[in-house]
């Protein structure tokens, strides 16, 4: 195609860059750099109300910066989707601390104290989901799968309804799931659970190249690949930034299709929840 000459820079309207190329034999190349400056810019435009799906499990894989340039940012009354909702003073828990968070689709949630309270309270409204089934939710509505049979939850509040979404500040509940939809196939009973799509995705990847290609490290591989093919704009932090084909096609976890934008956050230290030691 001939070496490139001139490129014009244009902004994508998902963040990142356009690059135009022309070449000596007035062929045109086009190269998508999703790279943004910082955090604060990535989140910029998340406004109050938005559906954010959160990769991470625990304190591993958790797009902390991301989220702590949401707080800075200001937007409220938003929908979560992430396996623990943070916890105490880490992660989404700061957005919790501060009641950034109006509901929340989430599984395992007991070691944030903040949220029993505001759950238990009637501050917050809370979807519980079989962990399983939440990580098959994010993948299929980033699939195009509108929704899916499982026997996850059957013969339990999970289908039958009645699962407390809210409480009513005195003891009693003010809100409970509906029933959903069931069906048998070859004498197993399965429940009708819905994908999702949220606004955005926060993600945190260990390796990530211009073109949005992640590679997640050990066990933060955990509901990151999943949330970020569920937003409609997806936001990586990656701790290594690399070129476009430094990073082989087997390697490739989450592909850049999935991906909007990228932050280049450097190392980030991974904390330790529960530390259990010799006596």
């Amino acid at each position: 195609m001939g070496r490139r000459r001139k490129s014009d820079r244009s902004k994508c309207s998902h963040g990142g860059y356009v690059f135009t190329y022309r070449t000596k034999s007035g062929s045109v190349a086009l190269m998508l750099d999703k790279v943004v400056a910082s955090a604060t810019e990535a989140v910029a435009d998340v406004p109050d109300g938005s559906s954010i799906a959160v990769g991470g499990f625990g304190l591993v894989g958790v797009p902390e910066i991301l989220i702590d340039a949401v707080l800075a940012q200001g937007a409220t009354d938003l929908e979560t989707i992430s396996n623990n909702c943070g916890t105490d003073g880490f992660g989404l828990g700061v957005l919790l601390t501060q009641h950034r968070i109006r509901r929340t689709i989430s599984s395992y949630v007991g070691s944030n104290k903040e949220f029993a309270r505001q759950y238990l309270s009637g501050e917050l409204e809370v979807e519980l989901t079989p962990q399983g089934t939440l990580a098959e939710r994010l993948r299929a509505g980033g699939a195009g799968i509108p929704a899916f049979f499982t026997p996850a939850g059957v013969g339990t509040q999970v289908a039958d309804g009645g699962l407390p979404l809210r409480y009513d500040g005195s003891g009693g509940i003010a809100l409970v799931s509906p029933p959903k939809e069931t069906r048998e196939f070859d004498g197993v009973t399965y429940v009708l659970e819905r994908g999702i799509v949220a606004d955005y995705a926060l993600v945190h990847a260990w390796k990530g190249d211009r073109h949005g290609n992640l590679v997640f490290h050990a066990s933060a591989r955990n509901f990151n690949p999943p949330a970020a093919e569920s937003g409609r704009i997806t936001i990586a932090q990656v701790e290594h930034l690399v070129e476009p084909g430094e990073i082989g096609p087997d390697e490739v976890h989450t592909p850049g299709i999935h991906v909007q934008r990228v932050v280049h956050v450097g190392p980030v230290e991974v904390g330790i929840e529960q530390r259990t030691v010799r006596a």
